[in-house]
């Protein structure tokens, strides 16, 4: 471990080779504090010090649990390990965590602390005990087992291009190639295989809604919806600003996102752009190939983020000397990515199913992001602390994606390819934000409608889909897989609601991104020191701490649309 770079935060409360294996081995240290007089501020914050040390020793072996079996959803033991955690030693703790949050929060000596250190994190503590009650224990410990049977389910997932066997992320990569035919037929067979598992992930998604219904309903609360944005301390925006997002989206995106499409169209030379043309490139031009395995990957991002600021740089290769990249794609192992944090030795995990693609490198560099985030933050003198924003936490992430285009020469030698890369990333901005509003307004839907049947989900779902689809598109054809086309993210499975952040972070992102072009040094610090805050300050803080605007207005939306088309213009150009 590269310990002149990042430090283990130390146990003073724990012993050293203290492992999590049982409730046994924990119960003893909870009814310490449990049962520990309070009488002064110093007391009290010796308490808190402690709690949160057992907090971040339980948390990072959770965490290297649910890694391990990501990394391999056939090893049955690993599978075995994280469940036997889920199921047997979370349910423990879940009550008497509550019984401390009630401890800290009714205590007088509470009343003394800083109210500026510790606002924040005391409006966490207040919130969880809004949200806890004893019949939700078992349910939410049956919810972690099964959101993670989706990542099961479609790491199996493989077809055949080709005569040879491709994970269905490896396979996207032929949807660039400038064969129409193969890229059409690979999009079948990518829907085909999709569909096989439609039923199994169905039926699953329904266990998940019902589950998370009555989560609610135990709590309080008339649906889900209402329980998750209090959950994720939405504290700082409504569903009315989800929604207004949404129409913002529809009146000042789509328009932007229209004009690509039929840029798109005639750069192909095509009569009508069909779904397996979106990422293909123009006959005569090859797919962009920056890399060709992981390692090669993870050392041109390194490479990338020394030029841009050392420290970044530095944070990845201690991951690498500390084996926590997990980066290429392969059979059995879960879909998507994710920069996992470690909370007590502070370095995280990053993972995700690199294929060689332009993908991979956004990817890279937005997980990248996070991690930073994770050291910055790390220091912190509570776990609580770190706990920031999740729109801030992807703040950190896609600013980064922009910070580094300058850079992505060590991806791209030769200049062409380069504007390419770059043209291709701005585009995926706007492009993205149709995706995002589409994700979000369907779990709106799905959340104020429990009990809905399967048709009514799929109705609602190709009504909505359509209302962020250009008109430039056609989709003739493709509407049976199109109707579950929701099952491919995986966010509706594992971590619901969570898809708006996208959206709120990357029109913070591109304000960074505005700062960064009229000063790169002003903008870096004021990253830097946004990220080192961790979770002390609100959302809308944070922002101001980033020289940012916390704004969904579609004015604000528009001038930012405009500002990204502006340089994509001088980029083409």
């Amino acid at each position: 471990m590269s310990t002149s770079f990042i430090k283990k935060t130390p146990r003073n409360y724990l012993p050293e080779s203290f492992t999590v294996d049982s409730w046994e081995t924990l119960a003893p240290y909870f009814e310490e504090l449990e049962s520990r007089p309070l009488s002064t501020v110093l007391e009290l914050e010796k308490w808190l010090k402690d709690a949160s040390e057992l907090e971040a020793v339980i948390s990072e072996e959770a965490s290297w649990r649910q890694i391990r079996m990501t990394c391999d959803t056939e090893d049955p033991a690993l599978t075995s390990s994280f469940e036997f955690f889920m199921k047997k030693i979370q349910p423990m703790i879940q009550p008497v965590a509550d019984r401390l949050n009630r401890k800290l929060i009714d205590s007088p000596i509470t009343q003394q602390l800083d109210t500026n250190k510790y606002f924040t994190y005391l409006r966490n503590i207040r919130k969880n005990i809004e949200l806890f009650h004893e019949s939700n224990v078992p349910i939410q410990s049956e919810l972690n087992v099964a959101q993670q049977e989706y990542g099961i389910i479609a790491g199996k997932m493989s077809i055949e291009v080709n005569g040879q066997e491709y994970t269905l992320q490896q396979a996207s990569k032929f949807l660039e190639d400038p064969d129409q035919s193969l890229r059409e037929s690979v999009y079948h067979k990518i829907a085909a295989r999709r569909a096989q598992d439609r039923d199994k992930l169905e039926t699953l998604f329904e266990l998940l809604l019902d589950k998370r219904q009555q989560l609610a309903i135990n709590a309080g609360f008339t649906d889900y919806r209402a329980y998750r944005f209090a959950e994720l301390g939405r504290f700082d925006y409504t569903p009315k600003d989800c929604e207004l997002f949404h129409e913002a989206v529809r009146e000042q995106v789509m328009p932007l996102v229209n004009e690509l499409l039929e840029a798109k169209r005639k750069e192909l030379g095509v009569d009508r752009l069909r779904p397996w043309d979106l990422e293909a490139e123009p006959i005569g031009t090859k797919p962009l190939r920056p890399f060709e395995k992981g390692n090669e990957l993870i050392d041109k991002t390194i490479r990338c983020l020394e030029k841009l600021d050392p420290y970044f740089s530095n944070c990845i290769s201690t991951m690498l000397e500390m084996g926590r990249l997990d980066v290429e794609s392969r059979k059995g192992k879960a879909p998507g990515g994710y920069n996992c944090p470690l909370a007590e030795t502070g370095a995280p995990f990053i993972f995700m199913n690199a294929a060689g693609t332009l993908d991979d490198i956004t990817t890279m560099v937005h997980e990248s992001g996070h991690a930073v985030h994770s050291f910055l933050s790390h220091p912190l003198e509570l776990n609580g602390f770190k706990e920031y924003p999740t729109e801030m936490a992807e703040v950190a992430s896609m600013s980064m994606e922009f910070f580094t285009m300058d850079h992505w020469d060590n991806f791209f030698s030769d200049a062409a390819e380069l504007k390419r890369a770059k043209q291709q990333q701005l585009e995926r901005v706007i492009i993205l934000f149709p995706w995002i509003a589409t994700i979000d307004a369907f779990q709106h839907w799905l959340y104020l409608n429990p009990g809905h049947s399967r048709s009514d989900r799929e109705t609602a779902w190709v009504r909505i889909l359509r209302d962020y689809t250009s008109p430039v598109l056609d989709i003739s054809g493709t509407e049976t897989y199109r109707s579950f086309l929701w099952q491919r993210q995986l966010h509706l499975f594992e971590v619901p609601f969570y898809y708006i952040e996208y959206g709120i972070a990357q029109l913070g992102a591109i304000g960074m991104w505005q700062q960064y072009q009229k000063n790169p040094k002003e903008a870096l610090d004021h990253y830097r020191t946004a990220l080192q805050a961790g979770g002390t300050r609100t959302l809308p803080e944070l922002f101001k701490l980033a020289g940012l605007k916390f704004d969904l207005s579609p004015d604000h939306i528009g001038n930012l649309m405009r500002f990204v088309k502006a340089e994509l213009e001088k980029i083409s150009h």
